[in-house]
């Protein structure tokens, strides 16, 4: 699915257009890299691909949900 990722200060956000959901991400494992498993305020868990360099945000990714 594509997710649109944001940052507004330190606290990333995630807007996925199909289903026109805005969540904050409350949580992203691992630490120190960009990407890997995100968990929305909404308790879904999506994973994108960790990258070496942090990206520019806002940007739109493919990622994975990995729970509802």
């Amino acid at each position: 699915m594509k997710v649109t990722i944001s940052k507004s200060g330190e606290k990333y956000s995630a807007y996925i257009a199909k289903k026109d959901l805005e969540e904050q991400v409350v949580t992203v494992l691992p630490e120190g890299v960009f990407g890997g498993t995100f968990t929305l305020a909404n308790g879904w868990q999506l994973y994108i691909e960790p990258m070496d360099e942090m990206p520019t945000l806002p940007k739109t990714f493919n990622a994975k949900k990995l729970s509802i």
